[in-house]
């Protein structure tokens, strides 16, 4: 079933939606017995504003809190209550792999986007694509979602991950410094910000190659102005990669 998000209700006392509706503390308890479902999530959002303004503040938090927990606690042990770009991104990031079309951010072929059942995010992966001087940032960065046998790109991989507080990292500072361009035309999937290029600004270290198992000159990446990183690379054979972590 396909929902149209509906921008009128502002959810007033005349709003018809609000005969017989469930309180926030309700609806928190319902979705806590959904094991957070973020079907369910994106389909209550689709209702009113109102609707929308809960599943933003509180069902895409406990979303990710359920989801990945230890890395929550690490992303807001600086202090902040909220995350860069918002919890809803959050969440998509968490389980939306954004592929890419042809002619779009990576300009090679046209791989639809698609949701994950789970992917595992590493902070220590992270450091890989980092350069040495900005390896005191805090970066998790997914395993590589696969699509095997694309012709000639051969074996693509998709990644993705997020900064810890992405304002205040070196990694921005360096772009900045560098004069790094955000991209003309094309916003990042998960919160329509603004993107730079990894691989313009030439902060792609060859460790990124190397944790991917991927061929290193074939990989690339993007940051948005919220720390939300998405890249693409192509993969080495099997036991090609294979040596290629133990080189590492």
């Amino acid at each position: 079933m396909i929902l149209t998000k509906q921008y009128r209700c502002i959810h007033s006392s005349s709003c018809q939606c609000t005969k017989g509706h469930l309180s926030e503390d309700a609806i928190f308890l319902v979705f806590q017995q959904l094991n957070w479902n973020p079907k369910l999530i994106a389909t209550l959002s689709c209702v009113c504003k109102w609707f929308d303004d809960l599943a933003k503040r509180v069902l895409w938090k406990e979303f990710c809190r359920a989801r990945a927990p230890k890395m929550m606690l690490d992303l807001q042990s600086s202090g902040s209550h909220s995350v860069d770009g918002n919890w809803r991104a959050l969440g998509k990031l968490l389980i939306y792999c954004s592929g890419c079309s042809k002619g779009g951010l990576f300009n090679s072929i046209h791989i639809p986007g698609h949701f994950v059942y789970r992917t595992r995010f590493s902070r220590t992966s992270g450091k890989s694509f980092l350069l040495p001087q900005c390896r005191t940032d805090v970066l998790y960065v997914s395993d590589p979602c696969e699509h095997l046998d694309q012709g000639e790109e051969g074996d693509v991989g998709f990644f993705r991950g997020i900064f810890k507080s992405f304002s205040m990292s070196k990694v921005r500072k360096m772009l900045i410094k560098r004069k790094a361009l955000l991209h003309p035309t094309e916003v990042c999937p998960y919160c329509k910000a603004k993107l730079w290029s990894m691989l313009q600004a030439k902060m792609i270290p060859q460790s990124a190659s190397c944790r991917l198992g991927a061929y290193e000159d074939c990989v690339e990446y993007y940051v948005c102005l919220n720390g939300h990183v998405l890249g693409i690379c192509t993969l080495l054979p099997l036991s090609d990669s294979e040596e290629a972590s133990e080189l590492e």
